[in-house]
């Protein structure tokens, strides 16, 4: 797929500081000029909020050594600003540690912050706390929506200017928004006002740029010629760019696993270098969604993205070269000298074997300690947005309002379960409720008997009311469930497997250390549906009957080599009677059980 509309909104030849240090477009010869000299990057996207800390330089290496020039990055809003007004630039977040690595490697800097950036990363960046005003028109013009965007850009860009490249630092040039000629409200005065925002923050001297796609039927790879003459349309001066050249392409659950032939992209890849054109391959390293961070598509239905964001891409999710990226490089041999030296090796990886785990309750029975601060209590539904729990795992609290001693239907009329709903009463599990599919189920009881619900949130709660038979239910009692600092601190209780049963339960164990902590892989074989931990650290979910993705990354950092390294699953619907998971020394991403 080619994105051939990506327009640039400078229309001035920019020169700065006599030359010494700019980066600039020139229209008379339709290319950029860096310090004053024609030139074309090529360049690879990677996402610093997809990959762990402590690999961000090997992978930024791995990239300078195949010839690239320049990366493409992505800046999350709701990973800096998951609670409104507490923004954090540490750790795994420190974006300018990362700019600063990417400049000592040799690498220029492309960079997307958005505020907008992309549907497969969760809410498209966008903080959920946005959502707790209730009419509010995301990505427009509308007061609340900007006055928090100016608020947050106010901090973002201002650290960001002096990373500029005309500063001193590697960022040549920055995107405005992402592809918002796909959005339904198409509001220029929002546009104007980010436009006015990043001028006002970064200078005028900065090369501001759009990136637009085309419909899937236009997106082709059979005439690059023909596909830049759209971009021509929208810019007939400039350089050529396509800033969004797709190495692979991304999973949702229930795919086929995909893959994107290698010759193809270096056939296409070639012939785009060759007519000048400066070109951003997405991605170079897709990485993982670890966590709740894995975004979701709606187009003719709701498609939510798997925990891993390998993309078939030229750097595996685990950062390992590929074949595809050995072929891109002897591409891009013919256009720049490629840097000397061996190309770093992928890091090891450890088959550690299987781990058995034990039953530590069901939610019911953990409430306690999940949601230590107890519950809000409502006469209807509150979404997860109302209760200022952003991602994770609510559980709703009611009881039968009278006898029903026939199966009788519990509706959600409006498609309000956002995403999925795990029904039990008195603790027993009856079954599931689910976005777009399965949006009626039935139950039985007495009046009185106590109604859970808990709401995993791929996207936004409970939206609406809940009916049972042809009673609206109320009197809720709702739990935030705050799983992950629960996992952090360890339990002190275990069960065995023989009290296996349905619906949600936790289950723990430990891995014996082993001298080393190398990459590694869990497959759960025989396990439902869940989110998994590994000494404390929030993997993302698993979905193995669902598929393709069969074994989710657990990248080496994540262990200790000579400490007992706790696993912890949220099993959602039904463990294995064996419990145990495996540790794998390569990824499984494809249902068919063919290794990636």
């Amino acid at each position: 797929s080619i994105d051939a509309s990506c327009t640039f909104s400078n229309t001035a030849l920019f020169y700065s500081k006599a030359d010494l240090r700019s980066f600039s477009i020139d229209y008379e010869k339709n290319c950029f000029r860096k310090d004053g000299k024609p030139f074309q990057y090529i360049s690879g996207s990677i996402h610093y909020s997809r990959i762990p800390r402590e690999y961000w330089k090997d992978r930024l290496l791995k990239m300078y050594m195949t010839g690239l020039n320049a990366i493409q990055v992505y800046v999350p809003w709701n990973f800096h600003e998951s609670i409104q007004g507490v923004v954090n630039f540490g750790g795994d977040r420190d974006l300018e540690y990362f700019l600063n690595l990417a400049n000592q490697t040799g690498l220029l800097v492309i960079l997307r912050p958005g505020p907008y950036i992309c549907a497969e990363w969760e809410m498209g960046g966008l903080p959920a706390w946005l959502l707790q005003k209730p009419n509010i028109i995301l990505r427009s013009a509308d007061t609340e929506y900007l006055q928090a965007v100016s608020d947050w850009l106010g901090v973002l860009l201002t650290k960001m200017r002096p990373w500029l490249y005309q500063n001193g630092g590697n960022i040549i040039s920055v995107q405005v928004e992402n592809e918002y000629g796909s959005y339904f409200a198409c509001d220029f005065n929002y546009m104007r006002h980010l436009h006015t925002l990043f001028r006002l923050f970064l200078g005028e001297d900065v090369v501001l740029f759009t990136t637009d796609g085309n419909t899937d039927k236009e997106m082709s790879y059979t005439n690059i010629s023909t596909a830049f003459l759209r971009q021509r349309r929208f810019e007939p001066k400039g350089p050529l760019v396509n800033s969004e050249f797709y190495t692979g392409w991304l999973d949702h659950w229930g795919d086929k696993h995909a893959s994107v032939d290698t010759q193809k992209v270096c056939k296409i890849l070639d012939e785009m270098l060759s007519l000048g054109a400066s070109v951003n391959m997405y991605m170079f390293e897709g990485g993982t969604n670890f966590g709740y961070w894995n975004g979701a598509d709606h187009d003719t239905r709701f498609r939510s993205v798997v925990t891993s964001y390998d993309y078939n891409a030229p750097l595996s999710e685990a950062g390992d070269p590929t074949d595809k990226l050995f072929a891109i490089r002897d591409v891009i041999k013919n256009f720049r000298d490629i840097p000397a030296g061996p190309m770093p090796p992928a890091t090891p990886k450890l088959a550690y074997g299987f781990v058995t785990l034990y039953k530590v309750g069901n939610i019911s029975s953990l409430l306690d300690t999940l949601s230590p601060q107890g519950p809000v209590r409502s006469l209807y539904p509150l979404t997860f947005e109302e209760i200022k729990q952003y991602y994770g795992f609510m559980l709703y609290r009611t009881t039968l309002p009278r006898n029903v001693p026939e199966p009788t239907p519990l509706i959600s009329p409006l498609n309000g379960i956002h995403d999925r709903a795990y029904v039990s009463v008195n603790g027993v599990y009856q079954g599931l409720m689910e976005r777009d599919t399965g949006l009626v189920m039935n139950v039985t009881g007495c009046q009185g008997d106590q109604l859970d619900i808990l709401v995993e949130n791929m996207g936004r709660g409970i939206l609406g009311n809940l009916i049972l038979g042809n009673d609206v239910l109320t009197d809720w009692s709702i739990y935030p469930l705050d799983i992950d600092t629960a996992v952090a601190s360890g339990w002190s209780h275990f069960a065995p497997m023989s009290e296996i049963g349905d619906g949600p339960m936790i289950y723990s164990g430990t891995m014996k250390p082993t001298g080393l902590a190398w990459d590694t892989f869990v497959k759960l074989s025989g396990w439902t549906k869940g989110q998994v931990w590994v000494n404390g650290v929030n993997l993302g979910r698993y979905w193995p009957q669902r598929g393709p993705q069969q074994t989710l990354y657990v990248p080496g950092p994540v262990l200790s080599a000579t400490q007992p390294n706790n696993i912890t699953v949220l099993e959602l619907e039904r463990a294995p009677t064996h419990g145990r998971v495996l540790l794998m020394d390569r990824p499984q991403l494809d249902s068919a059980g063919q290794q990636a």
